[in-house]
């Protein structure tokens, strides 16, 4: 998997990934920090305030920066980004009043809307080769989970030494650090074919990405991810400390067997993927955290909560979780044409954020309203329903190459040229030729 490395590019890429991803997680600490200096006991509200503001910011933001992203150099692009994303983080230590962290913050996620699925939809231009591109993806994967790990501990280090409005100056060297390996290699920017109007290009990769079966289908795995993620990430302090009483170590444990987990699946899948199709690994994984939370909910309902049995939970539910998201830019990747790949990610990012945006408060809600059993319960029927609607909508063996006809085209058209006269057959990737997914046949 680390042979990719040689190429400078990625490596480059991949480093600038690391160096953001280490600033971000140092700003999350700092910024808990942050509002219980600003509003005490009421931190908790500002924190939700937070999170609600970076989720609207990616689900509204993404689809628009993603219609632009075809129209400038990328490189630029990015690397003005991460100024943008510096420079909120350096402006953080030096507000005085809560609605200031709302806007800074509002500001920083929007900024990271646009850069995350423009430095994603990069990489398949980097790297064209898909069995390359999947290793890119584990890797990518990998660098989350270890920033999970990373980031808190390089936290408390640095918090024995300094003030915790210094991890903000570390955030901005993050983000500078980024745009310096950025701007340190060329991208490919592919060049639209055609100009379209603001409306077009803003809502073209949704429109592509629910005419196409294998990304409807990977629409209702977003959910299931998000019905157990969220369990986990919303409800384990709740466990861990609340319910058990055990120690602040614990619940980082904790955290850490989710982490492990995924890491592992991460390091596994550029074999399996090597053998097996993306759909079975994929749903395969889903079932997986489907299973963890109700065999959770099981063990708590027949005999009691245990730490050991969520450490064994959440570490099922990041094998799960890793499975499923991890070859989903493979699906992306080949269901766009390289101008299109920024508004295909960047509908991906809006609306795998759009399922977080209903299972965070849905799953904190049961939690306190229902206890641990039904809250496990309720998530992985969500979960378990989105694996029914992608079996429906993304069918088993279903071919890309598809007999179809195009007979409002001329025969001396180029893509009558091409393929020959109609009918004719090829794979199906949505565009102005094919707006619509054939039916066989």
């Amino acid at each position: 998997m680390l042979s990719i490395l040689a190429d400078r590019t990625y490596r480059h890429l991949f480093l600038a990934q690391i160096v953001a991803l280490l600033g971000t997680g140092l700003s999350t600490v700092a910024l808990g920090l942050l509002a219980y200096d600003l509003a005490g006991n009421s931190a908790a509200m500002v924190l939700g305030t937070v999170f609600t503001l970076k989720m609207v910011a990616y689900v509204g933001i993404a689809p628009v920066a993603g219609a632009f992203a075809d129209r400038v150099n990328r490189r630029k692009l990015l690397v003005i980004l991460d100024l943008v994303r510096a420079g909120v983080a350096i402006a953080l230590p030096f507000v005085t009043e809560i609605w200031q962290v709302y806007v800074l913050i509002f500001l920083l996620q929007s900024a990271s809307a646009a850069f995350t699925p423009t430095f994603q939809a990069t990489l398949p231009d980097v790297l064209p080769e898909e069995e390359r591109y999947t290793r890119a993806l584990s890797l990518s994967r990998l660098a989350y989970d270890l920033e999970n790990i990373i980031s808190p501990t390089l936290a408390a280090l640095l918090l024995t030494v300094m003030a915790y409005n210094t991890l903000f100056l570390g955030t901005a060297i993050g983000f500078l650090g980024s745009a310096l390996l950025v701007v340190s290699v060329l991208l490919p920017s592919p060049k639209p074919s055609t100009r379209r109007g603001i409306y077009d290009r803003t809502t073209r990769g949704i429109r592509i990405y629910l005419a196409t079966p294998r990304l409807r289908g990977l629409l209702c795995l977003n959910l299931a991810v998000a019905s157990a993620g969220a369990m986990v990430l919303v409800n384990s302090v709740v466990l861990i400390r609340g319910e058990l009483g055990l120690s602040e170590s614990a619940l980082a444990w904790t955290l850490f067997a989710f982490g492990a987990g995924s890491m592992l699946a991460s390091l596994a899948l550029p074999r399996v993927l090597d053998t097996l199709k993306d759909r079975p690994v994929m749903i395969v994984g889903a079932a997986l955290m489907v299973g963890a939370l109700l065999g959770l909910a099981a063990v708590i309902a027949l005999a009691d909560l245990s730490w050991a049995g969520v450490l064994v939970a959440w570490f099922l539910v990041g094998i799960g979780y890793s499975s499923t998201q991890t070859p989903s830019g493979r699906l992306l990747r080949r269901s766009a044409h390289a101008e299109d790949r920024p508004a295909i990610f960047a509908a991906q990012f809006a609306l795998s954020h759009a399922c977080w945006l209903l299972t965070y408060p849905l799953s904190g809600w049961l939690m306190t309203g229902l206890g641990p059993v039904p809250a496990l319960v309720v998530l992985a029927a969500l979960s378990g329903l989105g694996i029914l609607a992608c079996l429906r909508l993304w069918p088993k063996n279903a071919p890309d190459v598809i007999l179809h006809d195009h007979e409002d085209l001329p025969a001396d058209h180029p893509h009558m040229r091409e393929f020959g006269t109609t009918p004719h057959q090829h794979a199906i990737i949505i565009d102005d030729l094919h707006r619509h997914w054939p039916t066989q046949g």
